[in-house]
C-alpha cells in the first residue's frame, strides 16, 4: 500500500509537471495623461488591477499602460509598433480623443473630425491584422457641468458618436464613457461645478474618478477575455 502510495504520487508529479502554466490574457491601455497617470498608485489601471485580484482572477489577467500625456490619435497611431505591438498584447483598450477636441480651443492643434476617424481605424486596422481584440472607448469630459455647457460638449459628443460608428460598423466592444460620466453627473452634482466630482481639473481623473473609470472598463473588459 506504500509503495502504491509513492508510485501515485509520482505519476502524479509527472502528469502535473507536463501541463503548461495557464497563460495571462495581456490588456495594454493605450491613450494620453490620463492612461499616463493610470498607472500611478492612484490610476484606473492599478484600481482595476485590485478589482481583478478581489474577483480571484489576478493569475489569468496582466494589465499594462501606454500613455504619453498630450497624445492625440496620430500620436497613438505613430508609437504604436514600439509601445503596443511589441508587448504582444492579446486586448488593447483605446481611450483617446480629449486632447484632439481640447487642443483645437487650447492651442489650435487640435484633429478635425475627418482626420480622427481615418487615424482611428488605422489604428484598429493595425491592431486586428495581428489578431489583437481592440475595445474602443469613447472620450470622457472637458469640464465637468451637467447642462451641456461645456465648451468643449458639442465637440466631445460629435468624436464620441464617430468612436460609436465605428464600433457598430466594426462590430467592437465599446465603453461609452461620454455617456456614463454624462449620467453620473447629471445625478451626481447638483451645484453643476466645472470640476471637481470626478476630474481634478475638469479633465483629469481625481481618485473618485480613477475608480469609476476603472469600473466602467471592467464592465466591459470582463465579457470580451474569454
Amino acid at each position: 500500500m506504500k509503495h502504491l502510495f509513492k508510485l501515485t504520487l509520482f505519476l502524479s508529479i509527472i502528469f502535473f509537471s507536463f501541463i503548461p502554466p495557464v497563460k495571462k490574457v495581456k490588456v495594454v491601455f493605450f491613450g494620453d495623461s490620463i492612461t499616463q497617470a493610470g498607472v500611478s498608485p492612484t490610476g484606473y489601471i492599478v484600481k482595476m488591477d485590485s478589482i481583478i485580484k478581489q474577483s480571484n482572477l489576478s493569475d489569468q489577467i496582466e494589465l499594462m499602460g501606454a500613455g504619453i500625456g498630450g497624445n492625440k490619435v496620430y500620436d497613438l497611431y505613430l508609437r504604436m509598433e514600439e509601445d503596443v505591438l511589441k508587448k504582444s498584447p492579446d486586448v488593447v483598450i483605446i481611450y483617446v480623443g480629449i486632447n484632439d477636441v481640447w487642443h483645437k480651443a487650447s492651442s489650435g492643434t487640435g484633429t478635425d473630425a475627418d482626420k480622427f476617424e481615418k487615424f482611428y481605424r488605422a489604428i484598429i486596422k493595425k491592431l486586428q491584422e495581428k489578431n489583437i481584440k481592440v475595445i474602443v472607448c469613447t472620450p470622457s469630459v472637458i469640464g465637468e457641468r451637467n447642462d451641456n455647457s461645456n465648451q468643449q460638449d458639442g465637440d466631445l459628443n460629435n468624436y464620441s458618436n464617430i468612436i460609436r460608428s465605428i464600433a457598430k460598423g466594426m462590430s467592437l466592444p465599446v465603453c461609452d464613457l461620454r455617456n456614463a460620466f454624462s449620467e453620473y453627473l447629471k445625478s451626481n452634482n447638483p451645484s453643476n461645478l466645472e470640476k471637481g466630482i470626478l476630474t481634478s481639473d475638469r479633465v483629469h481623473l481625481n481618485p473618485k474618478g480613477n475608480l469609476f473609470v476603472a469600473g466602467e472598463m471592467w464592465k466591459v473588459l470582463q465579457n470580451n477575455i474569454k
